[in-house]
């Protein structure tokens, strides 16, 4: 079994659902190839390295500072094809699955994406994902004779923490960089707060809040626990949050250690985006609402109420 580890590194730095694949390939076994693509690619095949990501294959050139989808799929289509790897994976990320449907498709391979475990089954590769909208658990396997490709839920796998690795420096033809399009900057949200699909514990928000002036009682929650703040679409069509912190089907996939409700339902739509988290903790005055049925931990009552008592007493932890 040979496992192709597509890294991605975001304003010269490694995303850190890079060094979970690693996780992921090694609980597969078999022989494992790393490619990291960036205008500096040494440094960061080191770290890979050093991680236990096997031969790290390091592509240098200015027009891979940023992710352009067409240039990397076309360097990367031509690494797998010297390689012949059995499984292709990558982080099912905003821009993780945007190259890598380009990028199957352009190999002519079967792709499962936001994927929650990989497992090898005989000689056969499974990927296990939640289809129709979270209430069916599938196993796909690759029926093909050319690669599975595969994005991977980011908090699924913990962080490969060492191992051995080697360094190799790979050059490509420079008319594989070439684009249609050139991205010459990358601007990210400058709040400075926890990105919901990256922060180990998130305080979400539903309805219930009734209105942007609670949104400090939320907030101040977060900060006691270093949360970062997610919402429901409810919240995120009244307005009263941004679509950046949206959970759900047609907002962000998370996969916190610490998911706590604020006055959500449950509705569906809401839970496949974060069912998967280690613990989950709903907060509701609805006795009969469906959050319940996925929550580890219920605290039936008002929110009002039990959020400010909850910050109090982690504010407290905190000082002492």
């Amino acid at each position: 079994m040979k496992t192709f580890i597509v890294a991605l590194q975001k304003g010269g730095a490694l995303v850190p659902a890079s060094f979970e694949l690693i996780t992921a390939a090694k609980e597969i076994g078999g022989e494992i190839i790393t490619v990291i693509l960036a205008d500096d690619a040494a440094p960061l095949a080191q770290e890979l390295a050093s991680r236990g990501a096997g031969k790290v294959l390091a592509v240098s050139a200015s027009g891979l500072a940023h992710l352009n989808e067409e240039a990397y799929a076309k360097v990367l289509a031509e690494l797998i094809g010297r390689e012949t790897p059995d499984l292709v994976i990558g982080p099912a990320t905003f821009y993780g699955k945007a190259l890598f449907g380009r990028l199957a498709a352009k190999v002519g391979g079967a792709m499962a994406s936001d994927v929650s475990k990989i497992s090898l089954q005989g000689e056969q590769l499974v990927a296990t994902r939640l289809q129709y909208g979270g209430s069916v658990v599938a196993d796909v396997v690759n029926n093909a004779d050319k690669p599975f490709f595969v994005t991977v839920r980011p908090k699924i796998y913990p962080e490969s923490q060492d191992g051995d690795g080697e360094v190799v420096s790979e050059a490509v033809d420079e008319a594989l960089v070439e684009a249609g399009s050139t991205v010459k900057e990358v601007k990210v949200e400058s709040s400075g707060a926890v990105s919901v699909t990256e922060a180990d514990v998130i305080v979400a928000a539903g309805r219930g809040i009734k209105g942007t002036e609670n949104l400090p009682m939320v907030n101040q929650l977060a900060e006691s626990l270093g949360a970062a703040v997610g919402a429901s679409r409810a919240v995120i069509d009244a307005g009263w949050m941004p679509y950046s912190a949206q959970v759900g089907q047609t907002g962000k996939t998370v996969n916190p250690k610490l998911y706590i409700a604020l006055a959500i339902s449950g509705a569906i739509q809401h839970l496949v985006g974060m069912r998967t988290s280690k613990t989950i903790v709903a907060i509701n005055k609805d006795k009969d609402a469906p959050i319940f049925n996925v929550a580890n931990y219920s605290i039936i009552g008002d929110a009002f109420e039990v959020v400010p008592a909850l910050t109090k007493k982690f504010q407290a932890e905190l000082k002492a």
